[in-house]
């Protein structure tokens, strides 16, 4: 028996008489002007991008051919993405991983392993896990040859990004433990996935001690989680710095044959 499609229901009201693909592409194109896809990312699948209209495939590959030849999206070999004006977005530098990892310099040492294994409870609750379900769990360690300006890192990764980034589920089979796994390019690889991060660090003092922790929780455009990390710093030997960089406004065209003069 053929397999058939759900019946689309529409996604938002639109004019009377007005086919669905049309709406969807309005839609898609919102999010694309608001920054919810920025500028030459990858677009989400077209299975992903039907349940998130609630539509069916069919629809959002018309609607997607309709911003094509609009020239709004283009498609090559990494797949579907916009083409709106604007530079394409680079994760910001303070959004590294895992958080607060040092740079490699003489006199350092790191190490970074994973495993496969239960996370910690209040990491499978901030992922949607169950109760004893194993996930990819990264360990970071980075210090002073001495020993000084400690800090440890823990991350979970949650079943949403282990299933659409591939090069994290690679990691399953050999999560063992012992092998050294820098998982630098992290934040890349979910962006190349097609997902739009978003993050959350939440900075506290750990009573009784001189460090801090820092709690990193990173969803997606659709509010999914793919990952939480707890950091503790040697707050007392180490300075944890954040950096943001802000879009600034497009300099004004100088007007054509425009020249500074000076005064003789």
């Amino acid at each position: 028996m053929a397999r058939t499609t759900p019946p689309d229901h529409p996604a938002t009201e639109g004019e009377p008489g007005e086919p669905l693909y049309r709406r969807i592409a309005t839609e898609l194109l919102g999010e694309l002007r608001d920054g919810t896809i920025p500028p030459g990312e990858r677009l989400p699948g077209e299975r992903r991008l039907a349940g998130h209209f609630g539509v069916s495939r069919e629809t959002v590959r018309q609607a997607l051919e309709l911003l094509r030849r609009e020239g709004l999206v283009a498609t090559d070999r990494r797949g579907s993405h916009a083409t709106l004006s604007g530079a394409p977005t680079r994760t910001p530098a303070a959004l590294t991983f895992p958080v607060g990892a040092g740079t490699a310099t003489p006199g350092t040492v790191a190490r970074a392993t994973v495993t496969w294994e239960p996370p910690p409870p209040e990491h499978a609750e901030a992922l949607g896990l169950a109760p004893g379900r194993p996930t990819l769990i990264h360990r970071y360690r980075h210090a002073t040859a001495d020993g000084r300006g400690l800090r440890t890192a823990v991350t979970s990764f949650s079943a949403v990004a282990l299933a659409e980034v591939e090069e994290l589920a690679r990691y399953r089979d050999r999560a063992d433990g012992n092998a050294a796994a820098q998982l630098r390019r992290a934040y890349d690889w979910m962006r190349r996935a097609g997902l739009t991060l978003h993050h959350r660090d939440a900075i506290t003092p750990l009573p009784s001690t001189p460090s801090v922790r820092v709690t990193r929780r990173v969803h997606d455009q659709y509010a999914r989680p793919l990952e939480i990390t707890d950091l503790v710093v040697d707050a007392q030997q180490d300075a944890l710095v954040y950096e943001f960089t802000l879009p600034g406004r497009a300099a004004r065209p100088a007007a054509a044959g425009a020249s500074r003069r000076t005064r003789p």
